[in-house]
């Protein structure tokens, strides 16, 4: 018998996403009223404002409601700082990822403040939107969240800009 040899198959194979995601009418308005320069929530039928908002109820799996305009300033209720940001991150200069309860809504949205140090930062404290020059109807419309106390003074991020 003959020399028996082994042969390896192979082809080239690229994995991709072909396909492109519908944000769906309850995202998709979210989305458009940051383009907009407003946040909204949805109501839910126990009357609770989800933000950022959600197509089902968490706590009864019912639909949620009408869409509800929210205030663009909030309260920190639990924060963690970022001394070393990542490329992806939101901003390149240490800042606190923060939950924020926004004015007239039940729940937290995740973001970054730009507070300039962890001093600055306080569960409890007030902060309010900082809104990008050019919106396209995505998450990232909103730059960040600043401390309230900063605006009157002129904060040291804005001074940089």
């Amino acid at each position: 018998m003959g020399e028996e040899r082994e042969s390896v198959l192979s082809a080239p194979y690229a994995l991709e996403y072909t396909y492109t995601r519908s944000t769906g009418p309850v995202i998709g308005r979210f989305l458009t009223a940051l383009r907009d320069g407003r946040i909204e929530g949805v109501r839910t039928a126990a009357g609770r404002v989800l933000v950022p908002p959600l197509e089902y109820d968490p706590d009864s799996g019912e639909p949620t409601g009408e869409p509800v305009a929210v205030g663009d300033s909030g309260v920190v209720t639990t924060w963690a700082w970022v001394a070393e940001p990542r490329r992806f991150h939101p901003l390149q200069k240490p800042f606190a990822w923060a939950l924020i309860r926004l004015d007239g809504a039940d729940t937290a949205l995740l973001h970054a403040v730009d507070a300039g140090s962890p001093a600055a930062m306080r569960t409890g404290m007030r902060v309010t939107v900082r809104w990008r020059a050019e919106r396209i109807g995505s998450i990232k419309d909103i730059e960040g969240f600043v401390p309230e106390a900063d605006l009157g003074r002129g904060s040291p991020t804005e001074a940089a800009r």
